[in-house]
């Protein structure tokens, strides 16, 4: 039996910091996501935005460690139907890079629920204090946080590599819960309704053809149809049997 290929995706919200402490042997790699890079030293890739302020970057590098941007994950991001459809938050921009460029058999998320908290409230939205939620800014491509975690947990799905969380709060992911300490056990495809239903959604996809090869979607974007991206993004919740699911991201964040 091939030995499983298990990365770690960590993001910046307050849970990230569990991971401190973490045996890194429980993973083949670590991509942190903008801020994350700062919560251990051990990471392997970060992964930031062009637009990512140079002095919160990594001011130097160890061994083996790398610095991802644009140049990267924008044809990563191309290989499974690009970034209009892929949801461009860093979370999901970070998840398609490292399915195409690592490969994992197992794809673990920490601090990526994408839950912040009600308006009023003190508590830190990042591990680092209070920052902007990006996921949920007025954007064509994030009108269904879960819609876009079903789309990515069933294009990991296709090439063996199961999606999991390592949380258990309140998420916009769909992904199912893990225990770290099993990663090596999780099966690498993970629920999966039916491929005709995956085949159906793609398609859907082709057909509107709203695929930015620059990944810069903003520049066209007034010529996309919210209707249609909203139907795409069924289509995708019913792939992975989720159609009870809210269609919109909108939804009040958990208290």
């Amino acid at each position: 039996m091939t030995k499983p290929k298990v990365v770690l995706l960590l993001g910046s919200a307050p849970d990230a910091v569990d991971c401190i402490g973490w045996d890194k042997a429980l993973f083949d790699a670590i991509v942190t996501i903008n801020n994350a890079w700062q919560i251990r030293e051990d990471w392997d890739y970060v992964v930031f935005p062009d637009d990512f302020a140079k002095n919160r970057r990594p001011q130097s590098l160890s061994g083996g460690q790398a610095m991802i941007e644009a140049d990267a994950f924008v044809p990563a991001n191309n290989a499974y139907g690009g970034i209009v459809y892929a949801g461009a938050t860093m979370a999901f921009t970070a998840a398609y890079w490292t399915l195409h460029a690592l490969k994992p058999t197992v794809l673990a998320f920490l601090g990526c629920d994408m839950v912040y908290p009600q308006k009023g409230r003190a508590e830190a939205s990042h591990f680092y204090g209070t920052g902007t939620p990006d996921p949920l800014r007025d954007d064509i491509t994030l009108r269904s946080l879960p819609a876009k975690s079903a789309r990515l947990m069933l294009y990991a799905a296709r090439q063996e590599c199961a999606c999991v969380r390592l949380s258990n709060g309140p998420s916009q992911l769909v992904f199912p819960s893990a225990n770290r300490e099993n990663l090596a056990h999780v099966q690498g495809r993970g629920p999966f309704a039916g491929d005709a239903l995956f085949d159906a959604a793609a398609a859907l996809e082709t057909k509107l053809g709203y695929f930015v090869p620059s990944g810069q979607y903003w520049r066209e974007a007034a010529a996309f149809s919210a209707t249609k991206i909203d139907a795409v993004d069924r289509a995708w919740l019913r792939a992975a049997g989720l159609d009870s699911m809210a269609p919109l991201h909108q939804l009040e964040p958990a208290s």
